[in-house]
């Protein structure tokens, strides 16, 4: 018994919306990769981020049938970054991992991290060298986005790095003392630190199903992300409004200067209806940057739990591996 109960734990959260069409194929992987961990407790946290289809029906009848499985069910639909919260609020595990159910991100490569967790280092992620079945604009618009991340934040966010991943304990439980209601968790994993290693591999295609995020919510995951980890939209605004306001005042003087000197009638009508709608757009534009980051504050100050979850299944691991000690 105590054999059992002194080998280390190893939580996977698995954040799922609408994936009935993959969930046990996903299982049937993670199970062989478990059984290939003999000398670790495993267990696999499948959080439903309030599914429409048969997800929730199959992860209770997983959770009936194997005791490595842990379902967490949500009381709605509350976005990924909410999802994969949840999950690691209730991972047990001294090492914990975050995957996508789809199997884009192969599980066989946790073994590499398990082995670079004991190595000593606390984060472990994966890098994609390659990410097939995506469009080219989709990697395109991508890799802009990185590269203006790690252009203006302050936080070095690794590019061509998705959420797959094994943090220590020490790293989940900082990340926990992370509640903001904005969460863009690529961001918040780099935030926290600790001592981080890359893994490259080649992601592959969905395993089925259809991908979640059309380019409308990669748009507004851009913009949590900017905002939440950048204010150089605001210095931007500031920096544009001080060059308007300087080229408007030279204006001015070699207006005022020519009608002086020259006595010339001060004409253009078209450049200067030109100039107030520029201006006006510009306006507009930078009270909808500060809208945005408002509309954050406001978000924040209600202090509202991130989620509620209507169900909590846990695994029965440990009880399952004493008993089979004692056997």
């Amino acid at each position: 018994m105590d054999k059992a109960v002194d080998k280390k734990l190893l939580s996977v959260v698995v954040p799922a919306y609408n994936e009935e069409a993959v969930l046990e194929i996903f299982h049937t992987r993670m199970s062989a990769l478990f059984d290939a961990l003999p000398n670790y407790r495993c267990e696999m946290i499948f959080v439903n981020d309030g599914s429409r289809d048969r997800t929730q029906d199959i992860i209770e009848r997983l959770c009936d049938t194997d005791p490595r499985v842990a379902g967490v069910n949500l009381s709605r639909n509350f976005g990924k970054e909410i999802a994969m919260t949840a999950g690691f609020d209730h991972a047990r595990g001294d090492a914990v991992v975050i995957i996508d159910a789809d199997l884009q991100d192969p599980p066989e490569l946790i073994m590499d991290m398990v082995r670079e967790w004991e190595n000593g280092y606390d984060v472990v992620y994966a890098k994609r060298t390659q990410r097939d079945g995506e469009t080219w604009l989709k990697k395109a618009t991508a890799s802009a986005f990185y590269k203006l991340m790690k252009k203006t934040s302050r936080v070095s966010i690794p590019q061509d790095t998705g959420d797959f991943r094994l943090m220590s304990r020490r790293s989940v439980d900082a990340l926990l003392q992370l509640r903001e209601q904005h969460r863009f968790m690529k961001g918040l994993f780099a935030w926290v630190g600790f001592k981080t290693k890359a893994i490259e591999y080649r992601r592959d295609p969905r395993a089925a199903g259809e991908t979640k995020f059309n380019y409308w919510k990669l748009w507004n995951f851009a913009l949590e992300g900017i905002t939440s980890f950048t204010i150089a939209p605001l210095k931007i605004a500031t920096y544009l409004g001080l060059f308007i306001a300087a080229f408007s005042f030279a204006e001015i003087c070699y207006i005022v200067g020519k009608k002086l000197i020259y006595g010339d009638v001060v004409r253009g009508y078209p450049s200067m209806m030109v100039t107030i709608l520029f201006l006006g757009g510009v306006q507009l534009l930078f009270i909808g940057v500060l809208g945005e980051y408002l509309g954050r504050i406001f978000n924040e100050t209600k202090g509202r739990p991130l989620y509620f979850a209507q169900d909590v299944l846990p695994s029965r691991i440990s009880n399952t591996q004493c008993t089979q000690e004692q056997q």
